[in-house]
């Protein structure tokens, strides 16, 4: 029991870091940015890549900054040249990109699995109420933390992340008043893109590396973001939290069921609240 609850606390941490780039982007740019489940993929195979030369924590930078750089190249030349367009214009773009990613990650890593090792010091198992644990998973509960605060304190504390959140309320207003929007917009994309590339390399040492690694976990990314709300990132960690603990006691005691049981609190949740349970706006 004490085990499924960690599992899924670890498993709801990934879904946080990885959801709270798509609630970013869909904030600032109104795109449902399906390649992000490609992104999470690719920045797992670039930490496999860059970790023998840099260690697991630079891969985990090289992870992020990498992604936050096909960010940037992302809003420049596909989402701000779109942003007029229909909505599901783009979602069937970023559906194109997300096949695109994943061929090019076959290309030059192939179709075979890899695994990742954790960091030496995280590799054995340490005792939590009594029970043997991993202490990776750990960690990566611990990263998810991290990443949440200070993705809070950079939106809150900082003129960059005041200027995004004004652009996510009013981008016409926020222009008027002088900010380069088209700046703030490529810098939310990048953060957006690199918190689903450190989700992946965080990801790496648990799961075997293939190319559709990105598949299942986008879609519950998806289910957090609609959960929690359009836009709000306090809404995205209790949706995490709860999807974390379906997955976990559902695979045990429902394994049949463990594929349909995100959307059935979609649904419920959304029939009780449309707008999710946070409301639908960057806060």
């Amino acid at each position: 029991m004490i085990n499924q609850l960690i599992n899924g606390l670890v498993y709801g941490g990934l879904l946080v870091i990885l959801s709270s780039g798509l609630v970013l982007i869909f904030g600032l740019r109104q795109v449902v940015n399906f390649a992000h489940g490609a992104f999470y993929t690719l920045g797992a195979y670039v930490a496999l890549s860059v970790s023998a030369f840099v260690g697991f924590w630079g891969a985990l930078a090289a992870a992020f900054v990498a992604l936050s750089v096909v960010g940037i190249a992302l809003d420049r030349f596909c989402f701000r040249p779109l942003q007029n367009r229909p909505h599901a214009v783009v979602l069937i773009i970023t559906f194109g990109l997300f096949l695109i990613v994943t061929d090019l990650v076959q290309l030059v890593w192939g179709r075979e699995s890899y695994s990742l090792l954790p960091p030496p010091d995280f590799t054995g198992p340490v005792d939590v109420f009594g029970t043997p644990y991993p202490v990776y998973r750990l960690v990566v509960l611990a990263l998810a933390v991290v990443a949440a605060v200070a993705l809070q304190a950079w939106l809150r504390l900082t003129r960059i992340g005041l200027h995004a959140r004004a652009a996510a309320t009013d981008i016409v207003a926020t222009g008027i008043q002088g900010v380069n929007t088209d700046r703030v917009g490529a810098l939310v994309v990048g953060v957006g893109c690199g918190l689903a590339g450190l989700a992946g390399a965080a990801a790496a040492p648990l799961l075997a590396l293939t190319p559709s690694m990105g598949d299942a976990i986008i879609i519950d990314s998806f289910v957090v973001m609609v959960i929690g709300g359009l836009g709000s990132f306090g809404g995205s960690i209790v949706a995490a939290a709860l999807l974390g603990q379906i997955q976990a006691f559902g695979a045990v005691y429902m394994p049949s069921l463990t594929t349909l049981l995100p959307f059935v609190l979609m649904a419920a949740v959304l029939v009780i609240r449309p707008t999710g349970l946070a409301g639908a706006r960057i806060s």
